[in-house]
């Protein structure tokens, strides 16, 4: 039986392999975007764009045919700011940062639940940073978002492990993707010095971590924030 999969921000770079990874083991997946490209476009700020997602995705595939709903939720959609300091980040700013990776996430996370608790099965990834654990100089909203995340996967990773679902957090490094277009030409070539694995990360490398902890082997494995970074952090 394959399990249906929403893997949200699956337009971009990195959700883009998770999406590829997990059809090439055999999920059914439903790949959201907030551009063309997607399955589903929707702003995940808005939560009633969140409950069109999902009923979209019950309605589609093996869902439809079962009554079934989402079992493995990959939330990795997201944005950046440019560089800046605090003094030059606007309240609007760090509350966007906030809805679009930790609000998004949150919502997500409960609307997926339900049918992940009927059933005594589930795995929820969610996407966060290095800079969640480290902190990013004049990334200080972005870092706070990254951070917020992976204290809602540590929390709520407690709170539905009775009930056959985990929930574990991916934190990249610096990835090779046009997330990082913000990033000087230098600023790639001195990060990428600073990795100990002396290169930049590929999308490929995260998803690969992903499908882990959304496949069966991991079952055991919960509330966990895997750095993807090359040894950075």
């Amino acid at each position: 039986m394959s399990r249906i999969a929403l893997v949200t921000g699956a337009t971009g770079a990195i959700g883009g392999a998770v999406a590829d990874l997990l059809e090439a083991r055999g999920c059914q997946v439903l790949r959201h975007g907030f551009t063309r490209g997607a399955d589903v476009q929707a702003d995940l700020r808005d939560e009633n764009e969140i409950e069109a997602l999902f009923r979209f995705a019950e309605g589609r595939g093996f869902a439809a045919a079962t009554g079934g709903g989402v079992d493995i939720l990959v939330n990795c959609a997201g944005t950046a700011l440019p560089q800046q300091l605090i003094t030059d980040t606007s309240a609007a700013q760090f509350d966007d940062m906030m809805a679009v990776h930790t609000r998004a996430a949150f919502l997500c996370c409960k609307r997926a639940l339900p049918y992940m608790i009927r059933q005594k099965w589930g795995r929820i990834v969610n996407i966060s940073s290095m800079w969640g654990t480290a902190g990013g100089s004049c990334e200080v909203a972005y870092s706070a978002a990254m951070a917020a995340v992976i204290g809602l996967t540590k929390a709520l990773a407690r709170e539905v492990a009775p009930s056959g679902i985990t929930v574990n957090c991916v934190a990249p490094g610096t990835i090779d993707s046009p997330m990082n277009a913000h990033l000087s030409p230098d600023d790639l070539a001195r990060l990428a010095e600073q990795t100990p694995a002396a290169h930049l990360g590929a999308p490929e490398d995260v998803a690969a971590a992903v499908c882990f902890f959304a496949g069966e082997d991991a079952g055991f494995v919960t509330g966990q924030a895997l750095l993807v970074d090359g040894g950075f952090a």
